[in-house]
């Protein structure tokens, strides 16, 4: 079978003749590392060849063309970043027509000519498209108030809260429609990410969570349904309160499986293994830096056995660092693809 082949062969619960893999998204620094190792140009695709990635994760979002060379989304009002709960600009906003005098992004800067190459590339080389835009409304929302003051305003300003969330699903839902409208025959999966867990729990209360985030999952999932799409959902953290919601809101695959958070075990995940697939579960935070070639593969075949066919191995983080050695990640490939 070919990764892509494989990838829809999982998803759509056909036979496969082994759990998929995909090695990540590594750090750039990391991508010099494994390249230089292998003898490689540096070259991201070349290296997904070489580790038997089953898909490659291509995110829309790069199609954005300003002419003017603005962001997608100045969250911060041209502000340097320094910590997440900095104030957005919306921080002290407490009247709904501040939110609708903002400056939000037009969808007509997108331009999707050199996204499809990408594709076409990916598909070429016989893997799985997973992309789209990456839709992190979620994120976005936190910066724009300041995270503290994102989960404060949920309580004391629900109204403009909401209306900040619409802007941003609403330019995302149009953003990924024409991205379908176009190239929906390419694409395989539909990934979007937002991190709602923290180490030990989610970020915000399951009922905000209902309430707030979840709505707009809702509307891209049935937006990529429409285009028959299959939906892989991305959560660093504790979200095992969240998976529930997730798949009642049609979420087919949750990625990365984050190991040393509570509740993210393998064991306690399989509870939903009939319901959803799961794609990663390699420990990023000991394993994969400090563990040994063998007990990497140890562990991957562990996953293995406890996932079953509805399985894509990976990293719990898919931007490995410089700090995984090469050989733990040949280790991670080798048990999975076996």
């Amino acid at each position: 079978m070919t990764g892509r082949e494989r990838v829809n062969a999982i998803f759509n619960r056909q036979g496969v003749d082994r759990v998929g893999f995909w090695k990540g998204n590594p750090h750039e620094e990391s991508v010099k590392i494994y390249c230089r190792y292998f003898g490689l140009p540096e070259d991201k695709d070349l290296l997904g060849l070489k580790l038997k990635d089953d898909f490659n994760w291509l995110q829309a979002d790069s199609a954005w063309k300003h002419p003017e060379g603005k962001s997608m989304f100045d969250v911060l009002g041209g502000h340097e970043r320094i910590s997440l709960s900095q104030d957005g600009v919306f921080a002290g906003t407490t009247n709904v027509k501040e939110v609708e005098a903002f400056d939000w992004p037009d969808p007509d800067y997108l331009d999707f000519t050199e996204y499809e190459k990408a594709i076409d590339q990916t598909i070429e080389n016989g893997m799985a498209v997973c992309g789209g835009m990456w839709s992190p409304f979620f994120h976005l929302a936190a910066d724009f108030f300041g995270m503290e003051n994102y989960f404060c305003k949920m309580y004391t300003d629900p109204i403009v809260v909401e209306a900040v969330t619409k802007h941003l699903v609403d330019f995302y839902l149009e953003a990924n429609r024409r991205c379908f409208e176009k190239l929906a025959d390419k694409i395989d999966v539909f990934f979007l990410g937002n991190d709602f867990g923290s180490q030990k729990n989610l970020l915000i209360s399951p009922e905000m969570f209902e309430k707030f985030v979840l709505p707009g999952f809702k509307q891209l999932i049935d937006l990529a349904k429409s285009y028959d799409l299959k939906v892989m959902l991305h959560s660093c953290g504790a979200i095992t309160k969240a998976i529930p919601y997730l798949i009642d809101a049609g979420v087919d695959a949750l990625h990365p499986l984050q190991a040393k958070a509570v509740g993210m075990e393998a064991e306690n995940l399989a509870q939903f293994k009939k319901d959803i697939i799961f794609v990663g579960g390699v420990d990023t935070q000991d394993l994969l830096p400090f563990g040994r070639p063998q007990q990497i593969k140890d562990e991957v075949r562990r996953l293995k056995d406890v996932f079953g066919d509805g399985f894509i191995a990976s990293p719990s983080h898919e931007a490995l660092l410089p700090d995984v050695p090469v050989e733990n990640v040949i280790a991670m490939m080798e048990a999975a693809t076996e």
